[in-house]
């Protein structure tokens, strides 16, 4: 592969920022520069640049954020162009990073794009900034959770507040964390402390819930016949509907109606009938938990079979895609991960990957998460390892949260 390839390939995360009632407000997104070495952050401009056109070009913003807010940070000269000019006001949110000198230039161009319309947010804020020019100016401060004090965190939602700028709690990553900011006055999060399991000493797992991982369990049982799969699905009149909806949905773009269950399932096949039943199962396990939850285990799930190849590892793609599917099954139900696996028959790999064991599929699944969580030295560890080209990467993320975006809609169905 020559230069200008390598050049061309830009890797675009997205992190999550919630509202109180934990649904996506908007998502960061984060940026990792195609090259060998890795992005050295030294470059914000390009950075910035290539965030802009991988979002609207390359993959498309609303993939990227689902009509969400899009959060981009701003460099110095980035915020003194006219790039920001390209952004729907209504669709992106400008970071400022804490880097950035607040002089009149700055203060200048940030008059002009609350002007224009466009949110502005502080990157990285603490106790000392509390005379930030700035703050004049912005909607919302974030506060960095891992680098202030409880003590600390709390006065400066209340300081913020007095001023009606909204507070946003970055690197909240427990319930722990998301409650104490809650009861602070926090109005935005960011973080991953709702994709860990809540577990209550002495509960067990719902009722409505455990009816479906037996269902799950069932279905999962390599010498299911399509006889005794359709003698499940008919005992739900739910999950009948939404087979025969998804089958007969444009995704499919059949030209005859698909009315019976045997022929749904005799065109799926066994291992596509697997997986649209951990995608159906997993939502109506997760009905009470945030969206952006469910979204990640499709993303993972997709992404995980798109890479397999990648790696070696085509047959196993089924059970890949199985893998990420079920990472976050112990978060759906509020349960260890260890009492989850007990009740499915999956392969011994994906078990064990799941439980934190070294497998020959744990490479695959740390390359996926390194690159949902945008960390992106360990992203390209991980691809060395597995010898996977970086550049094949980008195509794969893209291709996998639209179909994530698709199945998402699919499985909502009324």
């Amino acid at each position: 592969m020559g230069p200008s390839a390598v050049a061309s390939s830009v890797f675009v995360a997205r992190q999550p920022i919630f509202h109180r009632a934990r649904n996506v407000h908007g998502y960061e997104l984060l940026f990792r520069s195609g090259q060998e070495n890795g992005y050295t952050g030294t470059d914000g401009d390009a950075s910035t640049r290539d965030v802009i056109a991988s979002s609207f070009v390359d993959i498309g913003l609303d993939e990227l954020t689902g009509g969400q807010r899009g959060f981009v940070n701003f460099p110095r000269s980035l915020l003194l162009s006219d790039v920001v000019d390209l952004l729907p006001p209504d669709l992106v949110t400008v970071e400022v990073l804490e880097t950035v000198d607040p002089d009149e230039e700055v203060i200048r161009a940030c008059k002009r794009l609350k002007d224009q319309g466009y949110t502005l947010a502080l990157d990285d804020f603490v106790v000392a900034d509390q005379g930030h020019p700035l703050l004049d100016l912005a909607d919302i401060v974030k506060v960095d959770f891992a680098g202030t004090t409880a003590e600390e965190r709390k006065r400066l939602a209340e300081y913020l507040a007095k001023r009606k700028i909204k507070p946003l709690a970055e690197k909240v990553e427990t319930e722990n964390d998301f409650q104490q900011a809650d009861a602070d006055g926090y109005q935005y999060f960011q973080g991953y402390f709702f994709s860990k399991p809540v577990i209550h000493e002495g509960k067990a797992i719902a009722g409505n819930k455990l009816a479906y991982l037996r269902l799950l369990e069932q279905v999962n049982r390599p010498e299911m016949s399509l006889d005794q799969i359709e003698g499940v699905i008919k005992q739900d009149v739910t999950l009948t509907y939404k087979l025969l909806r998804f089958m007969n949905s444009v995704w499919f773009g059949l030209r005859y109606k698909v009315s019976s269950i045997k022929r749904a399932l005799v065109m799926l096949g066994p291992k596509e009938i697997r997986k649209w039943f951990a995608l159906v199962s997993l939502r109506q396990m997760g009905t009470d938990k945030p969206n952006e939850l469910f979204l990640r285990g499709m993303l993972r799930a997709k992404m995980g079979e798109g890479v397999a190849p990648l790696t070696g590892m085509e047959k196993q793609a089924s059970e890949i895609f199985l893998m990420g599917m079920f990472s976050v099954m112990d978060a759906l139900l509020d349960a260890p991960m260890a009492e989850v696996m007990q009740k499915l028959p999956l392969d011994d790999n994906v078990k064990g990957t799941l439980l934190g064991q070294k497998t020959p599929l744990t490479g695959v699944y740390d390359l996926i998460t390194a690159y949902e969580l945008g960390q992106w030295q360990e992203l390209t560890q991980h691809a060395g390892a597995l010898k996977v080209d970086m550049q094949a990467l980008p195509p794969v993320f893209g291709e996998s949260l639209k179909w994530a975006n698709q199945a998402f809609a699919s499985v909502n169905q009324d």
